[in-house]
């Protein structure tokens, strides 16, 4: 799995709002911090995924899911699906790391296993 996210121009994938330049930089800082405080990590395979099936999670939304998968946590969840209106993310709360993502309607067709907990957030 892939260490700490360092550089946010890995995720181009974010929905970053369409005015100023100065404002998607403020927003991908914004982004950087929130991981580093919610120790979030990122895989590769998960990196790839959101970008190639066009998912976007805006601030509030990793923040939400942040929240989510501490508490998942405290309830000794170790594997969990987190339900988004939009997508869906297989997160290891043990490590605290996204495993992979998969646009909603992905999620009606698959079995998901060795996941012991699941979060919905209605955004």
């Amino acid at each position: 799995m892939k260490p700490k996210i360092n550089s946010m121009q890995q995720h181009q994938f974010l929905q970053m709002p369409s005015s100023s330049i100065k404002e998607k930089r403020n927003t991908k800082q914004d982004f950087h911090k929130l991981l580093q405080t919610e120790q979030l990590k990122m895989s590769k395979h998960a990196e790839q995924r959101l970008r190639e099936r066009n998912i976007s999670i805006n601030k509030s939304q990793w923040q939400k899911i942040a929240e989510q998968i501490d508490k998942a946590k405290q309830k000794g969840i170790t594997d969990s699906l987190v339900v988004l209106n939009r997508a869906a993310l297989l997160v290891n709360t043990k490590n605290n790391t996204i495993v992979t993502a998969l646009q909603r309607e992905e999620v009606s067709e698959r079995i998901f296993s060795n996941i012991n907990g699941t979060i919905l957030i209605n955004e």
